[in-house]
């Protein structure tokens, strides 16, 4: 704990300009060069952007593409959207009434492409959101379509439907007896926090209702026990919807005490290592796919230049030295697992990158298919009181935080992971589904398609090797083929890791099925020469003529 005396002198400190201005001049060097890097910048921008939609004839000649090109991609385009539409019209009738009530669904609705594209798409590619039955890896739709899932549920279908299924039933049955009785705390939750304290290799737990409670609990113990103000994010990581680490695009107030800096450079570290304001790092390991990016979605696929590489090894060196410089100036280090927790091994990113951190927060999965959020830490940070400052507390408190039923399906997932079969899986995980992104990845270049994916186990992001200004269509096509994806399309692919060789080998052919079919429509049929830059100077021409009201 830092003493009221040490508080002072930093304080004092900070007013000497020079200083101020060295370690401003620093700050600056360490924040990434692009918007998200600057999320106040980002904001700005944002609300400058105006709207520009294409007419029928522009967008398909969105790219100069000549007229036999433009008619090939019309043509498809009509035979996509009539498959669509007669293949479920029952599911698109109830599903465009939701939207009318639920806003949710209608800000989805608004960003599954391009907003220069949306108009069109949205009148003409209709897609459901209403699914009325799940059966293994598959979903089926109100009109009795199966298709498989590729969203995942968001990260929480870690072990397949049918075992939070099966989680669910049984923690019902378990807390049936007491039912909803809160305040006072069912038996099991003993058993729950003594399994997370094996995992998490921490001292102690709470309990909350979503991720994004559980990384404000993080953030507000961290600012309590240290007395500094700062949280340091990296540029592109996400960490939930609270205003205190959602800085820029998506919040309506600038986040203050936010540091938003590059990840994986050295003048991070060094900011670390001089600044006296900085109470923690959020750390989300998911990063290691894309650092520095922020989640991949087709809303954002202007061109083709999506980029996504897995250097294991140079991202367990970072998180080492980046846990050396926090254990050196007293700063909390945090492990946001919230997503990734448990996919990647029984002990989260901390056994697969090899660093311990101070707290680690956990959601999605561990619920059992119920929701829920879990912090784990060090037993001095996690306490919420100064035992010589009575009136001195950090409150934190949910009604259903501890909700028996919630308790009782947790416990039905920590139990699955004693398993012997499930520890067994952990220590071929990389080396299957690297495996199954390098087959799937040798039949597209067979192909000839510019469709590529890389892999952090068995979460996949789509990249695209050739310039197009349509990469956003995919989604469609691969829908038209039997799969079933999230929002944001072909930007994140979460596998469940019950999945079977046969059902993995149905996906990829559909994948493949999906990317021909677009091959053969010519969206992938750009002029020669045509590059991203090109791309993006043209997007960015057509946006400041619309600024400016002349066009």
């Amino acid at each position: 704990m830092t003493s009221t005396w040490q508080q002072w002198f930093e304080r004092v400190r900070r007013f000497d300009p020079v200083r101020r201005g060295q370690a401003r001049l620093l700050l600056s060097r360490a924040k990434h060069g692009s918007l998200p890097g600057h999320p106040r910048m980002a904001l700005r921008v944002a609300r400058m952007v105006p709207l520009r939609e294409y007419d029928e004839s522009e967008f398909f000649a969105g790219d100069g593409a000549p007229a036999e090109v433009v008619a090939r991609r019309r043509d498809g385009f009509s035979r996509l959207a009539a498959l669509l539409q007669a293949r479920a019209p029952q599911t698109l009738a109830r599903s465009e009434e939701l939207a009318q009530g639920l806003s949710d669904v209608a800000f989805v609705d608004m960003y599954r492409v391009p907003f220069q594209y949306r108009r069109h798409v949205r009148a003409h590619l209709k897609l459901g959101c209403l699914v009325a039955a799940s059966d293994g890896a598959r979903v089926q739709d109100l009109d009795g379509n199966w298709s498989y899932d590729l969203g995942g549920s968001y990260g929480v279908n870690l072990f397949g439907v049918d075992f939070y299924r099966r989680c669910i039933d049984r923690g019902v049955e378990k807390a049936r007896d007491l039912g909803m009785v809160l305040g006072a705390y069912h038996p099991i939750v003993l058993d729950n926090v003594r399994r997370l304290q094996a995992v998490s290799g921490l001292d102690e737990v709470s309990f909350h209702m979503s991720g994004t409670e559980a990384v404000m609990q993080a953030v507000r113990l961290a600012r309590y026990h240290t007395g500094r103000s700062h949280v340091v994010r990296f540029c592109g990581a996400y960490h939930g919807w609270w205003d205190g680490v959602q800085a820029g695009v998506g919040n309506p107030r600038p986040a203050g005490e936010v540091y938003t800096l590059r990840e994986l450079d050295e003048t991070t570290l060094e900011v670390l290592r001089t600044r006296d304001d900085i109470a923690c790092v959020l750390v989300n390991p998911i990063q290691a796919m894309a650092p520095n990016a922020a989640p991949a979605s087709d809303s954002t696929l202007v061109a083709s230049d999506r980029a996504a590489h897995v250097d294991r090894a140079a991202y367990r060196r970072w998180l080492r030295r980046l846990r050396e410089v926090c254990s050196a100036r007293g700063i909390v280090l945090i492990f946001d697992e919230v997503f990734l927790g448990f996919r990647l091994a029984l002990g989260g990113a901390q056994e697969y990158f090899g660093v311990h951190a101070d707290l680690v927060t956990y959601g999605k999965t561990v619920g059992g298919g119920l929701p829920v959020g879990v912090l784990c830490g060090r037993r001095s940070l996690m306490r919420r009181f100064r035992p010589d400052r009575p009136a001195d507390i950090c409150f934190a408190r949910g009604t259903f935080n501890s909700h028996p039923y919630v308790m009782a399906t947790m416990n039905e997932f920590l139990r699955h992971l004693d398993e012997p079969a499930v520890r067994g899986a952990y220590a071929g995980l990389d080396a299957l589904w690297d495996g199954r992104a390098a087959a799937l990845n040798e039949r597209l270049a067979r192909l000839e398609a510019p469709v590529r994916f890389v892999n952090l186990t068995s979460v996949w992001t789509t990249l695209y090797t050739r310039p197009s200004r349509y990469n956003w269509m995919l989604q469609f096509y691969l829908r038209a083929a039997g799969l079933s994806m999230s929002w944001v399309g072909t930007g994140r692919f979460i596998f469940s890791h019950d999945l079977t060789d046969a059902d993995f080998a149905a996906i990829s052919r559909r994948i493949c099925d999906g990317a021909a079919a677009m091959l053969a429509d010519g969206w992938w049929s750009s002029p020669a020469g045509l590059t991203d830059r090109a791309i993006k100077r043209r997007v960015l021409r057509e946006l400041v003529s619309a600024r400016l009201g002349r066009g």
